[in-house]
């Protein structure tokens, strides 16, 4: 199955350009977490993680309510164009597995620019769209991102 693009909901792509604790920004904050098909986003309004916090996925069974830490995190500029770029995130499923989820999001814990834990994006795990099924215990659930970027602003 193939993941869907990064969706970049309007608010972040305004809280992006006026970032200016960004640069600054720990790359230990980036967290990806898995939400259920129960949470629909509204890309001109979903600024917070709040807005979908209340669909992760259980915590247990490998997954840790709050996401993963990707691997890096990086903002670069070269040119006049902003790139940002994540690592792999993984969980290690174990018990009855990680359970069934729709999309992924990426947010950052704490607070930039006065927003409490701010959204970068969202995408769906399947791009059909259709939920990902249990991972099994034993198995890992591996995020890759794409070595060209999460965001690049021109």
């Amino acid at each position: 199955m193939a993941a869907a693009a990064w969706v970049i909901p309007n608010l972040a792509k305004l809280n992006f350009e006026n970032a200016t604790n960004l640069l600054a920004a720990s790359s230990a904050n980036w967290r990806l977490a898995l939400v259920t098909s129960s949470w629909t986003p509204n890309n001109a309004t979903d600024e917070l993680w709040a807005v979908a916090s209340g669909n992760e996925i259980a915590n247990g069974n490998g997954y840790t309510t709050g996401g993963a830490t990707p691997a890096s995190t990086t903002l670069s500029q070269a040119g006049g164009v902003v790139t940002f770029t994540m690592g792999n995130a993984s969980w290690t499923a174990s018990g009855a597995g990680i359970p069934v989820w729709r999309r992924a999001v990426l947010y950052y814990l704490g607070t930039l620019n006065g927003k409490l834990n701010p959204i970068l994006g969202h995408f769906l795990g399947d791009s059909t769209p259709a939920d990902v099924p249990v991972t099994t215990a034993g198995n890992t659930l591996t995020v890759q991102a794409n070595a060209s970027g999460i965001l690049t602003i021109t």
